[in-house]
């Protein structure tokens, strides 16, 4: 079938992943010392990619519109101010929030934000997370490590406390794997090969899907049963591996098994890639409660038709409807 044309759909459209930079961030990270500077920042600049990552405004609601979206959730490129030392990872976060907040004010029937939290001053990290919901923001978009900090530091307690009790779901987006973790699994080819091996091929998706199941294993989600995480690319291979990682719980002494956890606790979305056959295992570990529509723009560009060819594989309207935009918009307080 066709994705439904604007004035005419069952249901909206909300995408949950929608990427932008902010060119004082990207100057700031293209600034660090080359022996921390994150090389994939490369992909922000293939093609037409910057041009579409800054702007907020006509262009980006054209391109919705060409889609079938009636609203993204405007989500910080990778790997957001998490590289910056504490002070700048503070300001330049704060500035992000700001300039996130006045585009969704802007243009309030299209866009919503996550925001960008200074995960390298975790001190810091709550109060950014409660000032950034006082302006809007529906979520907030972080990463499996700052540093020397993993996501599961006790360090970062305080922010999931928070962000449970502001109903403040987590974004957990992949990021470049360490130096370490590159240097054992990533290297022994050309420069190219090595750096997609090493983000979109693989290491980006196994390295976020650790970050959730340490999550897991740490008891994140005992002490703070509300908390809501989401994950990209169809669970960054988590869902794939349950079977195994479920083994886990009675050596961690958790009170689930892991597929309790991400059954009750992790939002799924698809990152465009609309693929049935992932579509098809995720709703078989997880339910269509669970899963959430998004393009992971400008990365990925589906067509309405392809969006429309997709939203098909649904066996019911219900489902398609949860997916298309219910479940988001229960998630993240979205009037429609």
């Amino acid at each position: 079938m066709d994705a439904p044309s604007q004035g005419a759909k069952t249901a909206p459209l909300i995408a949950i992943e929608e990427h932008w930079i902010l060119p004082e961030l990207t100057a700031a990270l293209a600034a660090m010392p080359e022996r921390v500077r994150d090389e994939s920042l490369v992909f922000n600049e293939m093609g037409d990619h910057r041009q579409r990552l800054e702007d907020l405004g006509t262009d980006r609601i054209a391109a919705m519109d060409a889609q079938g979206i009636d609203v993204s959730v405007l989500a910080l490129a990778p790997p957001g101010t998490q590289p910056l030392p504490p002070e700048e990872a503070l300001r330049l976060s704060r500035t992000a929030n700001d300039v996130a907040a006045a585009a969704v004010g802007a243009h309030p029937s299209r866009f919503r934000a996550l925001s960008t939290l200074p995960m390298s001053s975790p001190k810091d990290v709550a109060g950014e997370l409660r000032r950034a919901a006082s302006l809007g923001h529906v979520g907030t978009m972080v990463y499996g490590r700052s540093g020397e900090f993993m996501l599961d530091d006790p360090v970062y307690d305080d922010f999931f406390a928070t962000a449970a009790e502001l109903g403040q779901p987590v974004f957990l987006h992949p990021q470049l794997p360490s130096s370490a973790v590159r240097d054992a699994s990533y290297r022994g080819f050309d420069a190219a090969v090595e750096l997609g091996l090493a983000t979109f091929g693989w290491g980006w998706h196994l390295d976020a899907g650790t970050a959730a199941l340490r999550l897991i294993l740490r008891g994140t989600f005992d002490r703070h049963p509300g908390l809501q995480v989401v994950l990209g690319h169809w669970g960054e291979m988590l869902l794939f591996w349950l079977d195994r990682a479920d083994s886990l719980a009675r050596v961690a002494g958790l009170r689930r098994s892991v597929s309790d956890y991400l059954r009750s606790n992790f939002f799924i979305t698809a990152s465009g890639m609309f693929n049935p056959a992932l579509l098809h295992h995720a709703l078989s570990v997880t339910s269509a409660d669970r899963l959430i529509f998004s393009t992971d723009y400008p990365f990925q560009h589906p067509t309405r038709d392809e969006i429309g060819s997709f939203l098909a594989q649904f066996s019911s309207g219900e489902d398609r409807q949860k997916f298309s935009s219910g479940n988001a918009a229960s998630l993240y307080g979205i009037d429609l």
